[in-house]
């Protein structure tokens, strides 16, 4: 079933433009395929390769693509570890990250991605991560929970929450994700607690982050697929948060420069170039058409690069 609408669809197709005579484009987080497709139906002959980390999303969406045929292959793999092991002979032209998670794991996966569930509290993407959101929250001492909202969520009130946690844990184990959701609750002040968002929100996203090693996967994933990129071949990133979008512009801005030496040296001894072209200079957001019909897309932003030619 799909339930999970493509963002900032228009924009990635018209800023992503595959070269005529056949393209090779690598969907890095293919999810509902929802990109994916309409890649397919606007270039007939462009080839893609679809890749995911989570097993149940990668069946649907080979559901969907079924009628492309052998122009599809799926790939259920970490992106990161995915282009770090490229060994094909044609590289790819067009890349695309959509980073964060679908509506399909909020409402379908029984992961416990919401705290509007009551789901068992695993947040993993994949099956093969050592540690779940529970083995964290049940497992971490008060700082190193209290690190993990924080760093990772942003959330104002880490250490109050961390305390509540450690303390309703000593009862008994919190393995739902409606239980962490009402600690959570419990833990903020009232004003807090019925503010303009759910008072988990930040810290699930934390857990999230943290138990996929996201931001790790996002550095790492960047610096391999780059290096495979076809050169005159464009990336493109969507991201949904703060330090998702940090990484992208920090690696795009660091690349798209000529020097890399300190200001303080008058003259340039580095001889570098610069190895990308910034497409989009600031990044796109959705227009208000598109969060009228799709809130989840209001925090969205895409980046795109263009490799420079050998």
């Amino acid at each position: 079933m799909i339930v999970h609408e493509p963002v900032l669809l228009a924009e990635c197709l018209e800023l992503l433009v595959p070269p005529a005579g056949g393209a090779l484009m690598v969907d890095a987080t293919l999810g509902q395929a929802g990109h994916a497709e309409a890649f397919l139906e606007r270039w007939p002959d462009l080839a893609l390769v679809g890749v995911d980390a989570d097993a149940a999303s990668l069946e649907t969406a080979r559901a969907r693509l079924a009628r492309f045929g052998d122009r599809v292959e799926l790939v259920n793999a970490w992106f990161a570890a995915f282009f770090a092991a490229w060994s094909r002979e044609r590289a790819p032209d067009l890349v695309l990250f959509d980073l964060g998670i679908s509506r399909f794991h909020y409402e379908m996966s029984g992961r416990g991605f919401s705290f509007d569930r009551d789901e068992p509290l695993d947040m993993r993407l994949s099956a093969d991560l050592p540690a779940s959101a529970a083995d964290l929250v049940n497992g971490g001492d008060a700082a190193e929970l209290a690190d993990i909202l924080f760093r990772y969520g942003g959330e104002r009130y880490a250490r109050l929450i961390a305390a509540r946690i450690l303390r309703e844990r000593a009862r008994e184990p919190i393995a739902t994700s409606a239980r962490l959701a009402d600690v959570i609750r419990g833990a903020v002040p009232a004003s807090y607690r019925h503010g303009r968002i759910h008072p988990a929100t930040r810290s699930f996203q934390a857990l999230r982050i943290a138990v996929n090693r996201e931001l790790e996967q996002l550095d790492r994933g960047l610096a391999s697929a780059f290096h495979v990129l076809a050169p005159g071949g464009r990336i493109g990133v969507i991201s949904f948060h703060s330090l998702e979008d940090g990484a992208v512009k920090r690696f795009f801005r660091e690349r798209s420069r000529d020097c890399t030496c300190p200001p303080e040296f008058p003259v340039c001894r580095c001889g570098g170039r610069r190895e990308l072209r910034l497409v989009t200079p600031k990044a796109v957001a959705p227009g208000d058409a598109e969060i009228g019909r799709n809130p989840a897309a209001r925090s969205a932003k895409l980046r795109v690069a263009e490799k420079e030619a050998a």
